[in-house]
């Protein structure tokens, strides 16, 4: 979602530069550092890396080169810092075609793992949407097929399980952008019919903390967090806020940071999907898959803080 307060803005009101940035000839690059951090898959044990991108609105653009080429970059800064996971649906305008011709156009088409949704009524048209899918993306295979927001989500989950069983797909999910949706999320989990869950979870919209993470957790269940800005409304809540001096020992160095590394510190948590279109703004978030996490102690004082600003 499109934040409400610059990004850039931010980034000079904090630390001045973001964790992985240089300016070398006008354009930002990445500072080579240690491998990000991943967690694994529990259904298969695969290791995916800790932050990865989400597209709604922001990879919905057209054809010209103007309007794609910050993609592009955005693209080629998350194979460069270890990044793989891309989050799409068919709700999300043409951003799953973007995904499917920027990939192949930048030759980095296998360096990702794609996830996208079924989002309709009914077993045929849900076929008919995810093959719609795989073309888009320019995929033989989608590696991660989810139920979005819960859309007839017996009957795709029915389809999901048999395309799985047939090679078409590698993993289940089932996803919702409302804390509402919490608790029948946590009675899916909990029968263990999917292999990710996705939800909404930031630290300001804490309700997962209440059961929904633990019930992942318990019951082997990888878990993708959505919102994780709040649509940029955490960044209007710091506006001008520098960052607590405490905040370097995690290695955090930009308020997008101290937010996805309060996230990624829960255990529970395999990836952050933060969407962007811009270059310096993905290095900045995939900053946070790197170094220290807070504790749960660490965890609980950076709740405080952000509550007392």
């Amino acid at each position: 979602m499109q934040p409400l307060l610059s990004r850039r803005t931010m980034l000079k009101l904090t630390s001045g530069t973001a964790l992985g940035l240089a300016c070398q000839g006008g354009t930002w690059a990445a500072i080579p550092h240690a491998t990000m951090r991943t967690r694994p898959i529990p259904s298969s044990n695969e290791p995916v890396p800790v932050v990865g991108l989400g597209t709604w609105i922001q990879f919905d653009v057209g054809t010209s080169d103007a309007e794609r080429q910050p993609l592009r970059e955005v693209l080629q800064r998350m194979v460069e810092q270890g990044g793989t996971l891309i989050d799409s649906s068919p709700m999300y305008g043409r951003a799953e075609q973007v995904i499917g011709e920027l990939t192949q156009e930048t030759k980095l088409s296998e360096k990702f793992f794609y996830a996208t949704k079924v989002w309709t009524q009914g077993q045929r048209a849900g076929i008919e949407q995810m093959q719609e899918s795989m073309r888009k993306m320019k995929r033989p295979r989608i590696d991660l097929m989810q139920v979005h927001n819960l859309i007839d989500w017996q009957t795709h989950l029915k389809t999901l399980t048999q395309w799985k069983a047939e090679g078409k797909i590698r993993y289940t999910g089932v996803t919702h952008y409302s804390t509402s949706a919490n608790a029948q999320l946590e009675q899916i989990v909990k029968a263990k019919g999917v292999d990710f869950v996705q939800f909404k979870y930031s630290i300001g919209v804490r309700d997962a903390e209440k059961s929904l993470l633990k019930a992942a957790q318990d019951h082997g269940v990888a878990v993708l967090i959505n919102e994780p800005f709040e649509s940029g409304s955490l960044f209007q809540k710091v506006k001008n806020k520098p960052l607590p001096a405490w905040a370097s020992d995690y290695g955090i160095q930009s308020w997008g940071q101290f937010f996805l590394k309060y996230i990624l510190a829960h255990p529970a948590v395999t990836c952050v999907i933060p969407g962007t279109s811009n270059p310096k703004h993905v290095v900045d978030n995939l900053g946070a898959g790197y170094g220290a996490m807070p504790d749960e102690a660490g965890r609980k004082k950076m709740v405080a803080h952000f509550e007392a600003l």
